[in-house]
């Protein structure tokens, strides 16, 4: 079962509904004691680092997610949800993450508009589980006024250009993070939820 944690932080319907229209088996979690069991978690999110990182420690939900990574169990990060994954986040001043990915989550400083939001490409630097049956240079659909800076390069998977070139997906061991939204972007979206939840634990 995937279990999408719910800690009051965006529309998770349409999460849902992209598992759903596949037959994979999910469901929307505000208990911890559901991550624990659960064999995948997504953790989405919408908006700013701060105000996600409070909720989710509100939530309870922080000792739950570490409990499920050190189990070597399939973690997902989806656009904010991603950036909560690494060390610190700059929005609004500095605040802590969760920690599982090293890194900085900084803003775009650039004449673009910021925020990005649309379609854009992501190259893969390299094979990969989550982007099986996924064409490298898919378009995948962001919507972000920040971006990740990896301490590790290795950890970038896939990498886009909006002014700069940033890690679009990561992965450390048993943890993913997709800066996209895969339940706006079509097949190719579909196939790495897919992909996602065919992957069995370390």
């Amino acid at each position: 079962m995937i279990a999408i944690i719910d800690y009051e932080v965006g529309n998770l319907h349409n999460l849902k509904n992209a598992l759903d229209y596949q037959n994979l088996p999910c469901e929307i979690v505000t208990d911890p004691a559901r991550v624990a069991s659960a064999s995948h978690v997504i953790l989405p999110g919408v908006g700013a680092f701060r105000p996600a990182m409070a909720h989710l420690k509100d939530s309870g939900m922080i000792p739950a997610i570490q409990a499920h990574v050190d189990a070597g169990k399939p973690f997902l990060g989806i656009c904010v949800g991603m950036q909560l994954l690494f060390d610190v986040g700059e929005e609004d001043g500095e605040t802590e993450g969760l920690g599982l990915i090293s890194g900085r989550i900084v803003r775009f400083q650039h004449n673009l508009k910021i925020p990005q939001i649309g379609w854009n490409q992501v190259e893969f630097n390299r094979p990969d589980p989550l982007l099986a049956k996924v064409d490298n240079g898919s378009y995948f659909y962001f919507v972000h006024s920040y971006h990740a800076v990896l301490e590790n390069t290795e950890e970038g998977l896939g990498m886009a250009d909006y002014g700069v070139v940033f890690p679009a997906i990561v992965r450390k061991n048993n943890v993913w993070g997709a800066q996209f939204h895969p339940e706006k972007s079509q097949n190719a979206g579909l196939q790495l939820l897919a992909n996602f939840a065919a992957i069995q634990a370390a």
